[in-house]
């Protein structure tokens, strides 16, 4: 993914759309405490499995947080994702978001729950729903990157090549991302 980042500023948070900063207090067992956090949606992502090309599909983008921290990493390695803010089901959020990210029109019957765990469990411990879902060749219905200005890329990564990608500390990825992993391989591969 190429990427061309200028004029990286940092400012005050006012008037928010999605995350919104607020001071926490609270007293836990007779001491008075005072927490940072950012009130944030919960949100879905899912593992992509593409039996046609025997690979996950991932997507990558540019995340500022990220790079506000590691100016190396350009790009994260992602499942495909997208935060609760509507009120239909998470099967159906997901649907709508591998449509728009990465392209597929996927069944909702091709939509299965992993598990749910919570993100970021020091600043904004906002839940995460993860799904799976079998895709092939034949759903692929556009390119997919996303919607408005979103600037989202997908890539194949071949099932023998998760080990490797897991362990290669050069490339960006979440937690959810490397579970999801040792999840298919333990309940979809064994069989």
């Amino acid at each position: 993914m190429k990427n061309i980042i200028k004029d990286f500023k940092i400012s005050q948070l006012n008037n928010t759309k999605f995350v919104h900063p607020v001071k926490i207090t609270y007293n836990q067992n007779g001491v008075d405490k005072a927490w940072e956090a950012v009130k944030s949606f919960d949100s879905v992502s899912v593992l992509l499995y593409n039996v046609n090309k025997n690979a996950f599909l991932l997507v990558k983008q540019f995340r500022p947080p990220v790079y506000l921290n590691d100016k190396s990493n350009l790009c994260t390695y992602e499942l495909c994702a997208g935060i609760i803010d509507k009120d239909i089901s998470l099967e159906m959020i997901v649907k709508e978001e591998i449509d728009e990210e990465c392209g597929y029109d996927v069944p909702l019957e091709n939509i299965e729950k992993i598990t749910s765990f919570y993100t970021n469990v020091g600043v904004s411990g906002a839940k995460q729903h993860l799904y799976y879902a079998k895709i092939d060749d034949s759903m692929k219905s556009h390119d997919g990157g996303g919607i408005h200005d979103e600037q989202i890329e997908t890539m194949y990564l071949p099932i023998d090549k998760y080990k490797e990608f897991i362990y290669d500390e050069n490339k960006a990825k979440t937690p959810g991302l490397m579970f999801s992993f040792m999840w298919f391989i333990e309940k979809k591969l064994s069989k």
